[in-house]
């Protein structure tokens, strides 16, 4: 079932689509950098529904430059639960930026959070926030879980800082565009290092439009020991990953 292939393969390919549980999309429409209109939204659902996808969380940034309410969000996902029909199981969070609003949003308890109050987070990609192991402390201490939204991309991080975050119990989230190379070759490199490394807690597409779908999920780019991996940590845990790893 998951591609055990001695060539690449893509993720359609691999069968993982009928184990993985995406934990970061920008598919609900209209609110920020992702799809902007209905009919998109619906169309990418279908898609990823006939093709064996089965939970979907949508993940629509909040960030000082798109302030979405969690109330706004609540009634459009609502609204899209209702008009969408059958097909994967859609699930409600947020990408909050690591900025003055979060700090905000943090100290109000209002945040749109996966189950036992994880919260999906985010910085630059260049550098960190001034104050990025307090924001993280703070989270923590509020009785909220970080999870880092795709720690591969961030340039200004190496192999020991993720070793360091996850001592501190921030949870690391694979975006699956990294395995194929969609930011690049170095990007692809940190992350496949990572996933052998049993670093990772959860997958996520982070995909904002049809084509990166497409992409995505048709690019002949995954290795066997890759598939094996993503496999393990969908069905069983980081933990079990790990125990796979390289």
């Amino acid at each position: 079932m998951f591609g055990i292939f001695n060539r690449k393969c893509s993720l359609k390919e691999s069968g993982l689509l009928h184990v993985i549980q995406d934990r970061h999309s920008h598919i609900m429409y209209g609110v920020d950098d992702g799809v902007k209109t209905y009919e998109e939204s619906s169309d990418i659902f279908a898609w990823l529904s006939g093709n064996g996808l089965k939970s979907l969380w949508l993940t629509p940034h909040v960030m000082e430059d798109i302030p979405n309410s969690s109330e706004s969000l609540s009634v459009r996902f609502s609204g899209m639960v209702q008009s969408l029909g059958h097909g994967a199981v859609l699930h409600l969070a947020a990408e909050y930026m690591m900025d003055n609003l979060f700090v905000q949003r943090l100290e109000s308890g209002d945040l749109l959070c996966m189950e036992d109050n994880m919260v999906l987070m985010e910085t630059s990609v260049w550098e960190s926030p001034s104050n990025f192991t307090g924001m993280l402390e703070d989270t923590m201490r509020a009785g909220f879980w970080p999870v880092l939204a795709h720690p591969e991309r961030y340039r200004y991080m190496d192999m020991a800082d993720y070793g360091r975050l996850r001592e501190m119990g921030v949870r690391l989230q694979l975006n699956l565009p990294s395995m194929i190379g969609m930011y690049g070759e170095h990007v692809q490199k940190k992350a496949r290092g990572m996933l052998y490394e049993g670093m990772y807690s959860f997958v996520g597409s982070d995909c904002h439009n049809f084509n990166m779908y497409r992409k995505l999920y048709t690019a002949k780019e995954l290795k066997k020991k890759d598939v094996e991996l993503i496999a393990a940590l969908c069905l069983h845990g980081a933990d079990a990953a790990a125990d796979n790893r390289i």
